[in-house]
């Protein structure tokens, strides 16, 4: 998808070339803006600092990592992404910026991650973990990369605990099943709020929080495309396709079955 490519090509992350999150709307007055107060919500979660040695899985086009790296200089962002044209991508941006010795995006897997034990402070996924086959099998290689006292930190899509009559039950039943169809969402990452939490205890994370900031994501967002239809080619490609379906209705309508999470976990020290 050349357009992509050109795109991304564009300069800097602060010269507003993102390739869109959700975003995180309370304060944003556009895309680019909410997108990047998402990326940095999940670094005051992380508390990102000049320390730390950081890993970010999933981080397609590596916007993040280049924030992250020009706004909290952590020593080192190590990032593992399984889609060779989004490396590719992020790798040249990253050398654009002149970052090459203080992020480093590879090829690798999130389940499977080619990285030491204990040798990371923090870890990170935006917007990818309902991806990965399995969401278990990541929180499980996340403890053993981090160091005592390290973090995970995700920013997550995971359906709805089903409430009102029957119909309001079918509506969200619809909707998530109709977004995890379109992202390939695993049905073994089909659990809610109370299900995350208790995966993440069980492999031994402790002072787990989880905030839900689903109307801080869904409905301004679905406000704001339609304002700036434009703003779809910025989206990924899935997100887009979703999008232009969503726009036909409103944001009670499509989104009532998913939540949208922001998580941090701790790996004892």
């Amino acid at each position: 998808m050349p357009q992509i490519y050109d795109l991304l090509s564009m300069g800097s992350v602060t010269e507003r070339t993102f390739y869109l999150n959700l975003g995180y709307w309370p304060d944003a007055g556009d895309a680019d803006e909410a997108s990047e107060a998402l990326v940095m919500l999940m670094a005051d979660w992380a508390d990102l600092s000049e320390s730390d040695q950081v890993l970010d899985v999933g981080y397609g086009f590596g916007d993040q990592d280049i924030l992250w790296s020009q706004r909290r200089g952590p020593r080192m962002i190590v990032g593992l992404n399984r889609t060779a044209s989004q490396v590719a991508v992020a790798q040249r941006r990253v050398a654009e910026q002149g970052l090459e010795d203080r992020v480093d995006l590879r090829l690798g897997s999130a389940t499977q991650m080619p990285i030491a034990d204990a040798s990371v402070d923090k870890v990170l996924a935006l917007e990818c973990a309902f991806h990965f086959v399995s969401r278990e099998d990541f929180f499980r290689e996340a403890w053993r990369v981090l160091r005592p006292g390290g973090r995970l930190v995700t920013a997550d899509i995971l359906p709805m605990p089903l409430t009102g009559g029957w119909r309001d039950r079918l509506l969200q039943r619809l909707s998530w099943r109709l977004m995890a169809n379109k992202f390939a969402v695993p049905e073994e990452n089909v659990y809610g709020v109370e299900g995350y939490g208790e995966r993440l205890a069980r492999q031994g994370f402790e002072s787990v929080r989880i905030e839900s900031i689903r109307d801080r994501v869904y409905a301004p967002l679905h406000d704001y495309l339609r304002a700036h239809p434009e703003s779809l080619r910025r989206l990924h490609p899935l997100a887009r396709g979703f999008a232009r379906m969503a726009l036909r209705f409103d944001a009670d309508s499509v989104y009532p079955g998913l939540d949208y999470i922001m998580t941090s976990a701790v790996k004892p020290g």
